[in-house]
Order: C-alpha cells, then sequence, then structure tokens
C-alpha cells in the first residue's frame, strides 16, 4: 500500500509540471515544442541517462502520435553531460539560450545541482530524477523532481532495519559523491533517531572496480545489516564481493539495489538483497503495468526506475 501511495505521490507531483509545460505553450503559440534532455549518455551514469532518455523518448512518440500537445509537435535535442558537473552545467546555459520550453536532466545529483542555477536564471522549468535532498531545498521554483527525494525515503528504510530486520547496529556503504553523501548523511540521521548506531561508515569511489577492501570492513565491523549506497554498476559489483567473502548479513538498499541493471550484472549474487522501492515497474498498479508493456515492446528490455522517471517528467 505504501509503495503505492508513494508512485501516485510522484505521479501528481509530474502532473504539476506538467501543467507548467502545457501553460508555457500556450503562452508562446509556437509551432514545435522544444525541449532540451541533458542526460548522462556516457560515463559512469550512462545506465542511468540512457533509462532516462528512452522513457522520455516513448512519452514524446505517444503524445505525437496523439496530436502532440494543444496541436503542437514535442520536438527534443540531446546533450551529453559525460557524467561531468561541469559539463553539465555549460550545457544547461546553452539549452536555456537556445530558447527551449524545458530541460530534462541531468539525472545525477551532483550535476542537477550544478546546472539547475542556469535554468533557474532563465525561469526555465528543469526535470530532474535526481534524489539527493538539497536539490529542493534550494528554494528553486523552477525544479521538478520525479522521483522520492532521500529525505521521504531514507527514514523508511532505517525503519525497516531496525523495527523489520531488529538491527542495532548497522555498517553503511556509500559512494562519495553528492547522491551517495546526500544518501548516507540522511540514513545515519535517521538510524540515530531510532537508536541504531552505525559501526563502520565506508565511502567509495564512482566507477570503483575493487570493493574487497570495504566490504571486509563492513564485514570485520559485525553489523547487524549491511547498508548499501552506491550506482548500478557498483552496487553489483559490492554484491558480487559480498557474496566472495561470505558475508551473511542482511544486505539492504534503496531503490539502485534492486534495480534491473543490478540484478543482471550481480547475478545471483543479488538473491536475498532487500530495498526500498520508491519506483518499479514491478508494482501491481494498472499505469505502471501498462508502462512495462509498452516499453518492453519498444525497447526489448525490462524498464527501471530512471525509464519511469524520465516516461513521468514528460507527462
Amino acid at each position: 500500500m505504501e509503495r503505492g501511495n508513494n508512485l501516485v505521490l510522484v505521479l501528481h507531483r509530474v502532473a504539476i509540471g506538467g501543467a507548467l509545460l502545457f501553460a508555457l505553450a500556450m503562452s508562446v503559440g509556437a509551432q514545435t515544442i522544444k525541449l532540451a534532455g541533458i542526460q548522462e549518455l556516457s560515463g559512469s551514469g550512462a545506465t542511468v541517462g540512457t533509462n532516462f532518455k528512452n522513457g522520455m523518448d516513448m512519452a514524446i512518440a505517444e503524445i505525437n502520435a496523439a496530436g502532440g500537445i494543444l496541436g503542437h509537435k514535442v520536438e527534443v535535442s540531446y546533450s551529453d553531460t559525460q557524467s561531468n558537473p561541469g559539463v553539465a552545467k555549460g550545457l544547461a546555459q546553452k539549452a536555456v539560450d537556445d530558447g527551449v520550453f524545458a530541460v530534462f536532466g541531468p539525472g545525477y545529483s551532483g550535476s542537477i545541482m550544478v546546472s539547475m542555477a542556469e535554468t533557474r536564471r532563465a525561469k526555465v522549468p528543469n526535470f530532474t530524477g535526481g534524489e539527493a535532498a538539497s536539490i529542493t531545498q534550494q528554494g528553486n521554483p523552477y525544479i521538478f523532481r520525479t522521483a522520492m527525494g532521500q529525505q521521504f525515503s531514507m527514514p523508511k528504510v532505517a525503519r525497516f532495519m531496525v523495527d523489520g530486520l531488529k538491527a542495532k547496529t548497522v555498517a553503511v556503504i556509500y559512494v562519495n559523491n553528492d547522491f551517495g553523501k546526500g544518501g548516507r548523511d540522511m540514513v545515519i540521521k535517521a538510524l540515530d533517531a531510532r537508536g541504531a548506531k552505525v559501526v563502520a561508515d565506508l565511502s567509495t569511489d564512482s566507477g570503483q572496480l575493487d570493493f574487497s577492501a570495504p566490504v571486509l570492513k563492513a564485514k570485520q565491523s559485525n553489523a547487524d545489516v549491511i547498508f548499501i549506497y552506491t550506482n548500478e554498476e557498483e552496487a553489483a559489483r559490492i554484491l558480487r564481493e559480498m557474496r566472495k567473502q561470505g558475508v551473511t548479513k542482511p544486505l539492504v538498499g534503496e531503490t539502485v539495489l534492486a534495480s534491473q541493471k543490478v540484478i543482471e550484472l550481480a547475478g545471483d549474487a543479488a538473491n536475498g538483497a532487500m530495498a526500498h522501492v520508491g519506483l518499479t515497474a514491478d508494482a501491481p498498479i494498472p499505469a505502471v503495468r501498462a508502462f512495462r508493456a509498452k516499453f518492453e515492446q519498444r525497447y526489448k528490455y525490462v524498464p527501471d526506475h530512471n525509464c519511469i522517471k524520465g516516461y513521468t517528467s514528460v507527462y
């Protein structure tokens, strides 16, 4: 029930952003509604950006097939941030200077935190799948999130670990970027509020290949639960290393840990891992089931949460 309510809340917020896009189309009366997709299409965030883009493309195709928005076709041009915040900022500046109606992305929290200053300056709506709590705590009226912020998801994860798994001690493994640090801070705060102690606080790097050291430290901490909060490829490597070292303690994460990409990359090592999931194509909701069927038919793979973020952002 809670998962369904969360998804409805996300879709409601996206609908508000969509209404703003409609208003822009009406006020300008353009022949074509031009959007800018600023995505991580290469580098460490390629999975995030590509899936968000695919979701966007499917939504735009549907909208145009139905006659567009108020009779106007939607057109999108994509740019690759290379998973680099500095590049993202420059691309956002170019997009608003080109006069687009709205900007979609970037998806990495560190990149959107830098680039959204440009869209705010130009008063251009900016949709992002970034989850860092700080994104929507800057008082920026032009930023719209198509995901559950960490300030909402991490207390739920902490409650599950403490109340559900009866954890008194937790080891935290996180990626050292805005996304990872934001989640780490929020989950530690939530665990502390519930009386649980963090006995290992382990930072890792984006793109890291060898996780033997942090996994060993987490294992040696003898924590009741190990919390994993990294990007997709790194999460899969951590799960494989956990199994390699014979870790038997519960492994818990957020949406990424249960994403389709992690399951594919980790294989059997993903079995038993648990996660709080704010967006999933497995949700028993008619609208989500319909989305998944259409997405699989179009792209021939199972959509993840980033695909859903991209799709709903356009609507």
